[in-house]
């Protein structure tokens, strides 16, 4: 059997979609899984809505994903001069021809099938003509398209490795454009020249491309070349079950960087999404490899849950050492309100204080975004500015509380985490309040906020006169 060959082909028409993201992983997996390679192609034969910056962004984020490809990126437009000649293959072994039809003709097949209720579909008018009538055309001027020469009787059929064997009656596929007038290739035709040149083994791709196979089925048939396995995948549909839009949020992969969520656990989200392995939920990228397989990627359309992939990245985040999140930190500040502050001052010391409170900071947040706004008090202006509950807890009674537990703060020797929690706990005692009643002024008084790491790590991240200082500021 020869090495697997997968490949992730998208139009960079804009951001690397979530749906998109998916499909690069289900292609790399396969390949990783049989010991093959995933191959990527940018497919920017649309000149007129491809960009680079849309290039930029697809590479952008397979990198951040860690979904390597292989080998050097196939860029499709440049391939033009070999999709011309396997045209011109096409009709020199009489697979193709040439086809005159004019604007207006093919205006008039559209609204005709319009009135029929019908799909447009040419009607194979210059498919038998002879040599006289296309000399005759070019006289006029007419420049020609080449169309397939599609077989008219019997059946398409591909065995798809996740739909099954989908059959097409050959009466339903007209005789589609190879080449345009201008000389340019058409999608059809490239898809399976680069397809074929490139040694593609599988096509994983999304379900709607299904017909797109039965076309491109008989192009192979008609070159003599093997036809690839193909699996069509179901598309990713938004909570209400409506295919996924704008209006379900986020879809480039570098909003959800944005958003703070992890490679990792975006990977492990995306992965269950159609595809599944048991009840098992999280994978490792090992067990991930190891477990794929096309067989267990249903045929129904997953649905995208931001609530399910926030629990499953506040668990990463748990798992993940403190210098793995600092670094996604960095990622993700430059792409927030105020980030470029934060970074500026990381290397004044905030750096090894974020790292000395990520303990506390991460068990409470779910993305990195929320972890950067948990760590606000360390790199808070003072005097802090209090959140609505924090005002609330100073303003009944917290005040008086913080009056009385400043001479026992300011007379201790130490600064550490046990000497500080016994001398709350003494003051608590002698006032006859509840432990809490006096950590929430104090939380509310060093944060700014009614919840926080635990305050006795507060104190020590910020240290004695910092720590001293927020109090003072709030008597």
């Amino acid at each position: 059997m020869s090495a697997v060959v997968t490949r992730f082909a998208p139009s960079p028409t804009g951001f690397l979609h979530i749906g998109g993201a998916r499909t690069a992983l289900f292609n790399w997996l396969l390949a990783k899984r049989l010991g093959g390679k995933m191959l990527l192609r940018i497919e920017d034969t649309d000149r007129a809505r491809s960009t680079p910056e849309a290039i930029e962004a697809i590479l952008d984020g397979l990198k951040w994903l860690e979904l390597g490809w292989d080998g050097d990126v196939v860029y499709q437009y440049g391939r033009a001069d070999r999709h011309r000649a396997v045209a011109c293959e096409m009709l020199a072994k009489g697979a193709a021809y040439r086809c005159y039809a004019t604007p207006e003709e093919l205006e008039a097949m559209r609204e005709k099938a319009k009135a029929e209720g019908k799909p447009m579909r040419y009607d194979g008018r210059w498919r038998d003509r002879s040599e006289a009538d296309c000399a005759a055309a070019e006289a006029k001027g007419l420049k020609p398209v080449i169309r397939l020469k599609a077989p008219q009787e019997g059946e398409t059929s591909v065995d798809d490795l996740v739909q099954g064997r989908v059959t097409w009656s050959n009466d339903n596929l007209d005789d589609l454009v190879l080449l345009r007038s201008d000389g340019n290739p058409t999608y059809m035709l490239a898809v399976v020249v680069d397809d074929h040149d490139m040694g593609v083994t599988h096509v994983i791709r999304g379900d709607d491309h299904l017909t797109n196979a039965a076309r491109q089925t008989q192009i192979y048939q008609a070159m003599g070349w093997d036809v690839p396995a193909m699996a069509h995948i179901p598309l990713i549909h938004g909570p209400d079950g409506a295919k996924l839009s704008k209006r379900h949020g986020a879809l480039g992969v570098e909003a959800y960087r944005a958003m703070g969520y992890l490679p990792v656990a975006l990977r492990n989200y995306l992965v269950r999404l159609g595809w599944s392995f048991g009840d098992q939920e999280i994978f490792s990228t090992e067990e991930m490899i190891a477990a794929f397989d096309l067989k267990n990627v249903g045929r129904s359309p997953a649905r995208f849950d931001f609530a399910k992939l926030e629990n499953l990245n506040g668990h990463y985040m748990r798992q993940a050492s403190d210098a793995d999140l600092m670094a996604g930190i960095e990622t993700v500040l430059p792409h927030i309100e105020g980030g470029a502050e934060i970074a500026a001052k990381l290397d004044s010391g905030l750096r090894t204080k974020w790292l000395q409170a990520m303990p506390g900071l991460k068990e409470r947040a779910k993305t990195l975004v929320e972890l950067i706004d948990g760590a606000r008090f360390l790199f808070a202006v003072r005097p802090l500015a209090l959140d609505e509950k924090g005002a609330d807890i100073l303003a009944k009674g917290g005040r008086d509380v913080l009056r009385g537990l400043l001479p026992r703060l300011e007379a201790l020797p130490d600064w550490d985490a046990a000497t500080l929690e016994t001398a709350v706990r003494a003051e608590a005692e002698a006032t006859g309040l509840k432990l809490g009643a006096v950590a929430q002024p104090l939380r509310a008084a060093l944060t700014g906020r009614s919840t926080s790491p635990g305050i006795f790590d507060v104190f020590v991240v910020l240290g004695r006169e910092e720590s001293l200082g927020r109090i003072r500021d709030q008597i």
